[in-house]
C-alpha cells in the first residue's frame, strides 16, 4: 500500500455501498474491514456472508437484491429441494464455488484474511477487504426464548422478536488479524459505515484491542448514520438498536459509538455534545449518490483532523 488508507468498518447493505463509493475516490488505498460474525458453515462450504456482500459490491457483481452474484443460478438449490433438504439459506451455484474455493484455501492452511485476499484478487477488487478476525465467530439471537444463529434469525425464523439477547460466541478467544491492527494504525481516516451498529459494527469493535487501537490511532474517526429520513431502509436495525437501548436516530447511532468517535455524518439536523455533525444527504440508491455520499463523508473525516 503507497499511501496511508481509508479504513471502513463495515457489515450488510449500507457498508458495502459506501465502500464502493469510497473506492471511486480513493481506489488501492480503501481497506474494509468486515464482520464476520454472521459466518455460517452450510451445504458443506463455509460462507461469510459481510465480507462476501463487501467483495462482490465492490467488483460491481452484486445482485440487485442485495446479496449474492449478478445472473447466477440456482441448480445446486433445486437440486437439494429435489433431495428433500431444507434449503432456507438460497446460495447461487457462482456463490459456492467461491466459497468452495474459500474451503480449499483454508484447509491448505490460508488464514481467513489471506484466503479473502485471493478470493478478491480473482475478482479483480482493487481494494482490501479484511475480516475482522482470523479466528471464528458467530453472533447469535435470543428470541421467543431460544438462541439462533444471526443467519438463522434473519432468515429461517424471518427475523421474528422481540429481540431478547444478543451474544458473540467465541469472541473472548478472537483477535483482530495483524493487518486490521496495521491497517489502522496507519489510517489517514477511519469510517465506521452506515451498518447495524448492534450486529454488523458491534462484533467488530468487541473483538479483544480493537477498540482501543481505534483510540490509539492518530487517524479521526467519522460514523456515518444508517437512519435515513428518519427511519431504517433496510434489515432489522431498528429491533437491535431497540434491544440494546438505542433511540433509532442519530443521537443513538452517536450513543453507540460514544467515546469512540470524533464526528457524525446524518442527514439529520441534530447538535450532540462533544461531536462535530456533518449534516448531508446519506441516501445511496445509485452509483452517483453513494459517490456523492462517499466523498461528503471523506471530506468530513478529513476535516475532523484540521
Amino acid at each position: 500500500m503507497s499511501r496511508s488508507p481509508v479504513v471502513v468498518l463495515a457489515g450488510g447493505t449500507g457498508g458495502a455501498k459506501l465502500a464502493r463509493g469510497l473506492l471511486d475516490h480513493v481506489g488501492e488505498d480503501l481497506v474494509v474491514i468486515a464482520n464476520t460474525g454472521d459466518d455460517i458453515e452450510i451445504y458443506g462450504v463455509p460462507v461469510s456472508p459481510d465480507p462476501d456482500l463487501i467483495s462482490f459490491t465492490l467488483a460491481d457483481l452484486i445482485d440487485s437484491r442485495g446479496w449474492g452474484i449478478a445472473g447466477d443460478s440456482f441448480h445446486a438449490m433445486d437440486g437439494l429441494r429435489r433431495h428433500g433438504s431444507s434449503v432456507w439459506f438460497n446460495l447461487g451455484d457462482r456463490d459456492i464455488a467461491w466459497c468452495a474455493e474459500r474451503r480449499r484455501l483454508l484447509e491448505r492452511g490460508s488464514s481467513a484474511t489471506r484466503a479473502m485476499a485471493l478470493l478478491t484478487n480473482a475478482i479483480g477488487v482493487e481494494a482490501r477487504v479484511l475480516p475482522m478476525t482470523n479466528q471464528t465467530v458467530h453472533t447469535q439471537v435470543r428470541a421467543r426464548g431460544s438462541w439462533h444463529g444471526l443467519q438463522q434469525f434473519l432468515i429461517a425464523q424471518q427475523g421474528k422478536g422481540p429481540v431478547e439477547g444478543v451474544r458473540l460466541v467465541g469472541i473472548e478467544e478472537a483477535r483482530p488479524s495483524a493487518e486490521v491492527l496495521e491497517a489502522i494504525a496507519g489510517a489517514r481516516a477511519i469510517i465506521i459505515g452506515p451498518s447495524n451498529p448492534v450486529i454488523s459494527i458491534g462484533p467488530i469493535l468487541e473483538l479483544s484491542g480493537l477498540y482501543e487501537a481505534i483510540l490509539d490511532a492518530p487517524a479521526p474517526v467519522l460514523a456515518v448514520s444508517p437512519i435515513v429520513a428518519g427511519s431504517v431502509l433496510k434489515g432489522p436495525t431498528a429491533e437491535f438498536m431497540e434491544h440494546a437501548g438505542l433511540s433509532v436516530d442519530a443521537a443513538g447511532i452517536a450513543a453507540a459509538y460514544e467515546g469512540l468517535i470524533d464526528g457524525l455524518m446524518t442527514d439529520e439536523p441534530v447538535a450532540i455534545e462533544g461531536l462535530k455533525v456533518t449534516v448531508a444527504s446519506t441516501l445511496m440508491d445509485s452509483p452517483q449518490s453513494r459517490r456523492i455520499v462517499a466523498r461528503n463523508a471523506l471530506a468530513a473525516a478529513e476535516a475532523l483532523s484540521l
